[in-house]
């Protein structure tokens, strides 16, 4: 099935072209990222390949029905950049990767704390000045202390099992979560207030719908503990970033962590060291040295690529032999 690849980066190509080696998929790599000015590029393509940052909002899809466009294979687990509505109805099935490494993310997450915690990042760049100076370094012991996930699935669960390991007590709101199930995980269900009320440390690893649209806001927000850390590895518009500006301003958010951000479409996976960055929401949030920021590469491991091109190329074959596929996403699971 002829497929044309948008938004290709170049660690990418190699893992793909392994697989691709007898599995009667024509691929064709495309660094663009997908939007309107763009799908023309899909004309004589059966199919399309994109990531996280690429468009299909209604009037992309429609722009590709227009082109033939008959399958879209999503990279990335996540689907709230897609209208899956206009899609269904304009014939185009879209297919995803439900699953690929939920320990790279929660490794990240952990990562991410242990960095903001006890400030690796700055002791690194002292020492290579010859500054061995302790001051402004402390940080606090993980075991002991309270960690809030906001979503259990499998990432959710990576992470859970990770700090317990450091000896954490961990609690999870998830409306699917049962108690006999989080007692299993050795965890404690709770409702959010409790979580946001309880928690040293709150993680999110949630799907954004309409509901969890900005979840951490001034409401949120303003339940937390003082000097709570919050990180978000999962969907940038999670959180609302003016209220979490104002929560660092004020000193009453402690830390944070985010691997992803609400407009990072025109910024990550991009090199932009030599243009000026015109998103001045993100750059005042850089300006901040208790908060720690990275280009969504949570993903980024070696077997999670490899296990993304595995799915992904499956998903494109067993479309093109049976006309459906058991990772197809349907309007229903949004919500």
């Amino acid at each position: 099935m002829k497929t044309l690849m948008f938004s290709t980066q170049s660690y990418e190509r190699p893992v793909f072209d392994r697989v691709l080696v007898n599995s009667g998929v024509n691929l064709v790599y495309q660094k663009a990222r997908l939007d309107l000015s763009t799908a023309s590029l899909t004309e004589g393509f059966e199919a399309i390949c994109v990531f996280v940052n690429d468009d299909l909002s209604k009037d992309v899809l429609l722009r590709l029905d227009e082109l033939n466009i008959k399958l879209i294979a999503l990279r990335c687990a996540g689907f709230n950049q897609v209208d899956v509505e206009t899609a269904e109805q304009s014939g185009i099935t879209i297919v995803r990767v439900p699953a690929y490494s939920p320990e790279a993310v929660a490794e990240h997450t952990v990562a991410m704390i242990m960095s903001l915690n006890r400030k690796t990042h700055k002791a690194w760049n002292r020492v290579r000045e010859g500054n061995f100076n302790l001051h402004g370094l402390l940080g606090f012991n993980l075991c002991g202390h309270t960690a809030g996930l906001i979503g259990m699935g499998a990432i959710g669960r990576a992470t859970a099992k990770i700090l317990l390991g450091f000896g954490m007590d961990v609690l999870a709101y998830d409306p699917f979560l049962t108690d006999d199930g989080a007692k299993k995980l050795g965890i404690k269900s709770v409702e959010l207030d409790q979580l946001y009320q309880q928690s040293d440390i709150v993680s999110l690893h949630c799907p954004l719908t309409e509901d969890t649209h900005h979840l951490i806001n001034c409401t949120s927000l303003a339940q937390m503990k003082p000097g709570a850390m919050l990180i978000n590895t999962s969907r940038g518009a999670l959180i609302d970033t003016p209220a979490v500006i104002r929560a660092l301003k004020a000193g009453d958010l402690g830390y944070l962590g985010i691997d992803v951000y609400e407009q990072e479409g025109d910024l990550f996976f991009r090199d932009l060291s030599e243009e000026v960055i015109q998103d001045d929401v993100f750059q005042r949030l850089l300006t901040f040295p208790n908060v720690m920021v990275t280009g969504h590469q949570g993903f980024f491991t070696r077997e999670a690529l490899e296990s993304i091109a595995n799915t992904t190329v499956n998903n494109i074959k067993t479309f093109e032999r049976t006309g459906s596929c058991e990772n197809t996403v349907k309007p229903q699971l949004i919500g």
